[in-house]
């Protein structure tokens, strides 16, 4: 028995609860992770895991050890990075989930230079905006617009994006434009509606000057992906708040026309977050660098925001 397998295996069946999933995650088969944790049972002569017919419980013996062993397998993935030989070139796979749009025009187009840096970083990268168990799902890290509120996880905030409000000329054709956000509210306009982190009823914030107004909006169509909610809005479905780096190309082609330019929104943060209980390795460390030095880049830099706290 690889003892550090047979560790790493055990993990992942605790993480997943289930040894097929921590099987899907490690590329082995199913009948190998159950070997490795039933070795590594026999060798501690302990019981670690309770099996059912649906889930995989940690036993009370199980859970102190995981929570021992899983710091253990860090450190010792820390150690191997931050040999000399080694500082200057993290190495392994690094499975990331980000939002589509941000992967499309941003992250994509610019890992040419991240892997001129870091040859030997693997990426296993999710596109989507759907929320991910990082832990059952093995996942080292997160990329969300707006704030991450889960205790079990690091988040730290790596940017600011500035809104607008936007919809298609055809849109505006038929609804006409409405002279003050509150029109949103009349019932003769439709917003789309995202159902991203603030959730699929929360109100939109707008202020200028000393006036300052909540708009809920009213729709026909809710998304939880950014690439389609955008579609949504070229398409004429409704009035859209966008960040500035989606809404800018479809704006110089004339596909979006930006509405109530003189109005202030709130910024959306953009948070990055990985499990509580893990050591983020060199090779998540550099990625975080990297991933706030694009969206300074985007003009989305962190006024103030440059901190790491576990959320409560």
């Amino acid at each position: 028995m690889d003892r550090f397998d047979a560790m790493r295996a055990f993990v992942r069946v605790a993480e997943a609860g289930s040894f097929t999933k921590a099987a899907e995650t490690l590329h082995m088969s199913r009948t190998t992770v159950t070997q490795l944790v039933q070795q590594l049972e026999a060798r501690l002569r302990l019981k670690l895991l309770n099996r059912t017919t649906r889930r995989v419980h940690l036993t009370a013996d199980g859970a102190l050890y995981y929570e021992r062993i899983v710091r253990v397998l860090a450190d010792i993935d820390d150690i191997e990075t931050s040999l000399p030989s080694a500082a200057a070139a993290p190495r392994g796979k690094l499975r990331v989930d980000v939002p589509s749009p941000f992967a499309a025009l941003v992250l994509v187009p610019a890992l040419p230079q991240f892997h001129a840096r870091f040859p030997d970083i693997e990426f296993d990268m999710g596109v989507s905006d759907r929320n991910v168990d990082l832990i059952g799902e093995n996942v080292d890290c997160v990329v969300r617009g707006g704030v991450i509120a889960d205790a079990s996880l690091v988040a730290r905030t790596i940017g600011q994006l500035r809104l607008g409000v936007y919809a298609a000329p055809s849109y505006l054709a038929r609804a006409g434009a409405p002279p003050h956000p509150e029109a949103l509210d009349d019932g003769v306009h439709r917003i789309v509606r995202f159902r991203g982190l603030r959730g699929a009823g929360s109100p939109y914030r707008m202020r200028r000057g000393d006036e300052n107004v909540t708009i809920q909006g009213r729709h026909l169509l809710a998304i939880d992906d950014g690439n389609a909610y955008l579609a949504a809005g070229l398409a004429g479905l409704g009035v859209l708040w966008l960040p500035d780096y989606m809404a800018r190309p479809h704006v110089a082609q004339g596909g979006l026309l930006p509405l109530f330019e003189d109005w202030e929104l709130d910024p959306l943060p953009m948070t990055i977050a990985y499990p509580a209980n893990r050591h983020p390795g060199k090779k998540l460390r550099v990625f975080i660098d990297w991933v706030v030095a694009l969206m300074a880049q985007h003009g989305a830099g962190l006024p103030g925001a440059d901190h790491e706290a576990q959320v409560m």
